[in-house]
């Protein structure tokens, strides 16, 4: 968003700092990226009066100017006939700097030194007009800076503005935001040549009328309110110079006084509007409505589109005449013989903007504002200043009082905002004198209600929903470096994490101790096998389907690093591959590690021999066996040529491992990669159980274990013959000596059950039951002491 700096302060009513404003909006998050000086270049010009003109005495084309330059009487040779004694012009006296950076220099023409030069609209960067010299119209005295006269200079801030807070795509959204920063009332300029007043518009539900014209709904969804105004009797021409200036310090080109006007509107209070020529209109007549099948337009950029029923279009009695919300058609639009105009303000829904414009395959200033949600109340108070304006600049008179049709009225919220929240979320007790103060300045109505405060939205902030949004806004305006940073206590989650990110987080940690980097490459790539996913609007050829693997990317970026002689690369991604869908469905999304790595195993250093990494010496199968643990595969790594293959129990592939082709110089080590699919498994599930409420019953057995008999198979015995009252059984202790044969391993055996408390009968049963299998399958004994 190009925001003026001169603009901000015509609506803060003080000189704003560029600087300041870019580090307060900062703070604010709205940050800046550039300062980009406007007319800045005219630093040198002056104003200077000619008091004389005669004719050159060795040029029939050029004239020597006597001028008054504030301080002294030179002599300019000029070629320009519009040049008047008594006239007062831009001069730019010998070794002035003008716009592009030439530094001018003195030098004889025809014969006679030419003392610095009088300058043209084309040559001070004003315009395109390079045969006639600048006349000012002005009282200040030769001498004076030019930009003193002129209200030309000005800083152009380029805004970051996130798709959440579209309030901040014009002056007055950005003026809101510091003028509560800087503790400044926010007041729209006085419009030169304004009426005193315009009237207000009348509300319809469904149709009215307005000069003639009749104004209609009939698609409440893609349009849920609709303003217009007819102004009859307008001069086309060019915008006056205030309003040219105004545009151009913000990239925008002035075309006409009237669509300047729009333009300035939009600019200003975020509101894009549309003049029609109502002589074009059939009718006359602008109805919002659906499209229809294989209807055709002609938008003001010359392209024909095909609309159809998912598109909101404002059209005419008999065909349509502009793309709601994205741009305007050219049959209706205004020209120089246009004398009544239909100016329209209206509001559409956002989704609808988004997938007409992208069906359209169009991008234009007012879609982009559509498409992250408008001020739907501020309609009648933007549609009569834009009436304002435009009969400022073109003259003309309203026909008639303007038509508001609002079928459905769409209340804006109003949120309980708790202090005592307040002071949880952001640790500290604000007063709250000074959280009223800090939400009013923003625009917010603020009133006291059962012991809390009940905020009412503005319209023009969509992205205020909910409680926390408030005091995000309150943090926002106190400065987030105004809070402590301290640790406060805090309640966790009893959720658990996302078995998937879980992984991920285990394997970063894994690769990072290893010394590799994580990357990141783009998910898009040039087509690589069937499987590969097509992108319906590709950025290029390189770009046109979704990646079905990591390592190409990995490979591209070791190329990057080898073109800039970096040998020793080790880097790894986890990120999401696509495999291609039927018609209709979405593609498949995966989630894969990769890893490469090349050049040095070790850093070099002077106490060692440098050695490279090398296949054989296992260096990516070790890698690829660390991606399989962390990640809690199982299966199986074989090697099938000279690559690793990790499978599953069911023989499906998984990754694989080994080098990797790539365009590396003579210089470079080979190139070694992995990649691994991460399947994400639900980690163990915690099941409660309550404490035993009955006792247990203990029973101490040793037992004579043969050679060649493992304690492994008798608890599995003991595990299957214990039955359903063996809580656990755990071997405690082992004797090797004389009189054992082999050697002997006690076990502890516990028996419970829940409901009742066990007799002696039943334990010892249990225990015969367990040594008699012991004795017949593994010929295991009771040693007897």
């Amino acid at each position: 968003m190009n925001v003026s700096v001169n603009w901000l302060s015509e609506l803060l009513g003080t000189k704003i700092d560029p600087k300041e404003a870019a580090e307060r909006l900062a703070m604010l998050g709205a940050p800046v990226e550039s300062i980009e000086a406007v007319h800045q270049d005219l630093a040198d010009i002056i104003v200077a009066e000619v008091e004389r003109v005669e004719q050159h005495p060795n040029a029939d084309r050029l004239f020597l100017c006597r001028v008054n330059n504030g301080s002294s009487v030179v002599e300019v040779v000029c070629g320009a006939s519009n040049v008047t004694a008594g006239k007062k012009y831009p001069y730019a006296a010998v070794g002035s700097v003008l716009p592009g950076g030439t530094k001018l220099k003195g030098r004889k023409i025809r014969g006679i030194a030419s003392n610095g030069m009088l300058c043209s609209p084309d040559e001070l960067g004003l315009g395109t007009d390079h045969a006639g010299i600048l006349e000012l119209d002005t009282d200040a005295d030769a001498g004076t800076p030019l930009l003193d006269v002129l209200p030309i200079g000005d800083f152009c801030l380029d805004v970051e503005v996130t798709p959440n807070r579209p309030d901040l795509l014009s002056h007055q959204g950005i003026a809101r935001d510091l003028g509560a920063a800087m503790g400044l009332p926010v007041k729209l300029p006085k419009i030169p040549g304004a009426p005193a007043d315009t009237r207000a518009p009348e509300r319809v539900e469904q149709r009215g009328t307005v000069g003639g014209v009749e104004i209609a709904i009939e698609d409440e969804q893609g349009c849920p309110r609709f303003t217009a105004a007819v102004i009859k009797g307008v001069k086309m021409g060019p915008s006056p110079e205030w309003l040219q200036t105004r545009l151009q310090s913000v990239g925008q080109r002035p075309i006409n006084n009237v669509v300047d006007a729009t333009n300035y509107m939009m600019l200003e209070l975020n509101q894009p509007m549309h003049a029609y020529d109502l002589h074009k209109l059939a009718g006359p007549a602008l109805i919002a409505r659906r499209g229809r099948a294989n209807e055709k337009l002609v938008t003001l950029d010359g392209q024909e589109h095909t609309l159809d029923e998912e598109m909101t279009l404002i059209c005419d009695a008999d065909a349509p005449a502009g793309i709601g919300g994205v741009m305007g058609g050219r049959d209706s639009e205004v020209s120089e013989a246009t004398t009544d105009v239909v100016l329209e303000a209206a509001n559409f829904e956002a989704k609808r903007i988004r997938q007409t414009r992208t069906a359209a395959k169009m991008n234009t200033e007012a879609s982009y504002r559509f498409e992250r949600g408008m001020n739907l109340h501020g309609l009648p108070d933007a549609l009569r200043r834009g009436v304002a304006l435009i009969i400022a600049v073109a003259g003309g008179e309203e026909a008639g009082t303007p038509v508001d049709v609002y079928p459905k009225t769409i209340p804006t919220p109003t949120i309980f905002l708790r202090l005592d929240r307040v002071t949880r979320v952001l640790g500290v007790e604000i007063p709250q004198s000074e959280i009223e103060g800090y939400l009013t300045s923003l625009g917010f109505t603020v009133g006291p209600k059962d012991g809390r405060l009940a905020v009412h939205v503005p319209g023009w902030r969509p992205d205020v929903t909910r409680e926390e949004d408030l005091i995000e806004e309150i943090a926002r305006l106190r400065g987030y470096d105004s809070f402590e940073a301290r640790l406060l206590p805090l309640r966790p989650s009893a959720v658990p994490d996302d078995p998937a990110q879980a992984i991920e987080a285990r394997l970063r940690r894994i690769f990072t101790a290893r010394g590799l980097h994580e990357a990141r490459s783009s998910s898009l790539q040039a087509q690589s096998g069937e499987h590969a996913q097509a992108v319906l609007n590709p950025l290029s050829a390189d770009e046109g389907f979704l990646r079905t693997e990591l390592l190409s990317g990995l490979t591209r970026a070791t190329e990057r690093n080898w073109a800039v002689r970096e040998r020793d690369v080790r880097l790894f991604e986890i990120g999401t591959v696509f495999r291609a869908a039927p018609a209709g469905q979405v593609p498949a999304e995966e989630r894969w590690i990769a890893g490469v790595i090349t050049g040095g195993r070790a850093p070099a250093h002077w106490s060692a021999s440098e050695k490279a990494v090398d296949f054989d010496r296992w260096d990516v199968k070790s890698l690829f066996e660390e991606a399989i643990r962390g990640a809690g595969v199982a299966g199986s790594i074989e090697q099938v040529g000279d690559r690793w293959i990790a499978r599953g129990g069911d023989g499906q592939m998984l990754g694989r491992a080994g080098e990797l082709e790539a365009n590396r110089p003579l210089w470079a080590g080979p190139l070694l990669g992995f990649e691994l699919a991460l399947h994400a498994r639900p980690e163990p599930r915690v099941h409660f159980e309550p404490l035993p409420s009955t006792p247990a019953a203990e029973r101490d057995i040793a037992l004579v274990l043969p050679d060649g008999v493992t304690a492994a198979a008798v608890d599995a015995i003991i595990a299957e013959r214990g039955g359903p009252l063996l809580e656990s059984a755990v071997a405690f202790d082992e004797f090797r000596g004389e009189g054992v044969p082999g050697r002997s391993v006690a076990w502890r055996l516990v028996f419970r059950s829940p409901e009742r408390t066990l007799r002696d009968k039943e334990v010892d049963g249990s225990v015969r039951k367990i040594l008699t299998q012991l004795k017949e399958q593994l010929g295991v004994e009771r040693r007897e002491t």
